[in-house]
C-alpha cells in the first residue's frame, strides 16, 4: 500500500482507538454520575461513589482532548463540517461538560440536603446527556447527515437539531448510555462495599443485559437502512476532494464490508462477548475481569460501527456523492506522518500514567476515611 494511503488507514484506526478510550474511561466516570442517585441512597453513599472516581475523572478527560485534537489534525474537513453542522448539539455537550466539574467540586462544600440534591441531579444530567449525544452522533452516521459542499468546499448544513433525533440515532444513544452505566457500575464494584456494592451489582447486570438487547436489535435494524456505496472515486492515497466521487445508496449496503470480509464478524462478536462477560464476571464477583470485559464491549461496539462504515466517515444525506471518506477528508501525508510520530511517543505515556494512577489509588473507598479527609468530594 502506498505510504499516504497507509497513513490514512492508520489514522482511521487510531481515531477508533481514541473513541474506544473515550467510551471506556470517560464513559466509566459519566456512568457513575448517571447511576449516582440509584446506587447511593444516602449522602455518605453518594460521596463514596464520587470519591471512587474522584482521583481519575479529570485525568480521563484527556481522551476527549485527544479525540478532538486527532479529528482536527488528521481529518480537518470532518472537524469543520461536523462541528459547524452540529453546533446546537456541541453547545449542549459543552454546557453539560461545564456543569460536571462544578458538581464534583461544589457538591460537598455546603452541608445542605437541598444544595447537594441539586448537584446530584446535575451530575446525573452531565453524565447521561453526553453519552446519549455520543451514541446518537454515531447513529446519525448510518442515517447520513444533511450537508453538502459548494464549489469552493464550503459546507452547507441543511438539517435541524430535531432531525438528528431520529429513532435509530436515539436508540444508538441509549446503547452508549447502557454501556456507560455498565462501566460505572463495574467501577463501583471494584471500589466500594456494603449496600452500595449490592446496588451497583444489580445495575451492572441490568445495564449489560440492556446493552446486549439493544446491540442485537440495532444489528438487525441496520440491515434495513439505506447504506452508502462508493461507486467511483480516485484511487486511495491520491489527493482528492468530495467533489471527485460518486456514491449511491442501497438497503443493506452497511453490511457490504462484512459480506466481503466475513472475518469482520469477529468484531461484533467481541462486543457481545464483552457484554456477556460483564454479566457473568460480576455475577461471580470477579469484578476486575468484569471491568476488562466492559472495555472489550466498548471496543466491539465502536469497532463494529467503524467496520460497517469504512471508508465513510461522514456520509451526506443531502448529496451522497459529497460524503466524506477516509480518502478525501484527511490531512496531507506530511501532517499525518508528523502526527504519527507524536502519537507513538505520547499515547504510551498517557496509558502509563493512567495505569500508574489506578495502581497507586487501588483499594476500596470507605465512608470513615472520607469523613476525616478535607480533600474528599
Amino acid at each position: 500500500m502506498e505510504l499516504f494511503a497507509g497513513l490514512q488507514v492508520t489514522w482511521w484506526l487510531l481515531l477508533g482507538v481514541l473513541l474506544i478510550g473515550l467510551g471506556v474511561m470517560v464513559g466509566m466516570d459519566m456512568g457513575v454520575g448517571t447511576i449516582l442517585r440509584y446506587v447511593g441512597h444516602s449522602d455518605v453513599e453518594r460521596r463514596v461513589a464520587l470519591n471512587a472516581i474522584g482521583p481519575h475523572w479529570e485525568g480521563n478527560q484527556v481522551w476527549f482532548i485527544l479525540g478532538g485534537g486527532a479529528l482536527f489534525a488528521a481529518f480537518p474537513l470532518i472537524y469543520a463540517t461536523a462541528f459547524s453542522g452540529f453546533y446546537v448539539v456541541m453547545m449542549l455537550l459543552l454546557w453539560t461538560m461545564i456543569v460536571r466539574p462544578l458538581g464534583f467540586e461544589y457538591r460537598s462544600k455546603i452541608a445542605s440536603p437541598r444544595w447537594r440534591n441539586v448537584w446530584d441531579w446535575s451530575l446525573f444530567v452531565s453524565g447521561a446527556v453526553p453519552m446519549v449525544i455520543f451514541g446518537a452522533a454515531v447513529g446519525n452516521l448510518f442515517r447520513g447527515v444533511p450537508y453538502s459542499f459548494a464549489w469552493d468546499l464550503a459546507s452547507v448544513y441543511t438539517g435541524s437539531f430535531l432531525g438528528l433525533l431520529n429513532p435509530f440515532a436515539v436508540v444508538t444513544g441509549l446503547l452508549a448510555l447502557a454501556l456507560s452505566m455498565m462501566m460505572g457500575a463495574v467501577m463501583l464494584l471494584n471500589k466500594t462495599e456494603g449496600m452500595l456494592y449490592q446496588r451497583a451489582h444489580k445495575m451492572a447486570g441490568w445495564a449489560s443485559l440492556a446493552a446486549i438487547v439493544i446491540f442485537a436489535a440495532e444489528g438487525v435494524w441496520v440491515g434495513r437502512i439505506d447504506g452508502y456505496r462508493l461507486v467511483k472515486a480516485p484511487a486511495p492515497g491520491i489527493l482528492q476532494t468530495p467533489l471527485m466521487q460518486m456514491v449511491t445508496r442501497a438497503a443493506g449496503a452497511w453490511r457490504d464490508n462484512f459480506s466481503a470480509h466475513p472475518s469482520l464478524y469477529l468484531v461484533p462478536a467481541l462486543g457481545f462477548l464483552g457484554m456477556a462477560g460483564v454479566y457473568l464476571a460480576t455475577r461471580a464477583h470477579r469484578n476486575l475481569l468484569g471491568w476488562w470485559c466492559g472495555a472489550l464491549a466498548w471496543a466491539g461496539v465502536i469497532g463494529t460501527a467503524g467496520a460497517a462504515l469504512f471508508p465513510f466517515l461522514l456520509p451526506s444525506s443531502s448529496d451522497p456523492s459529497m460524503s466524506l471518506t477516509v480518502w478525501n477528508a484527511s490531512s496531507s501525508r506530511l501532517t499525518l506522518l508528523w502526527m504519527l510520530g507524536f502519537t507513538v511517543v505520547f499515547v504510551p505515556l498517557i496509558l502509563w500514567y493512567t495505569s500508574w494512577a489506578f495502581w497507586v489509588m487501588r483499594g476500596k473507598v470507605r465512608a470513615e476515611e472520607i469523613a476525616h479527609d478535607e480533600h474528599a468530594y
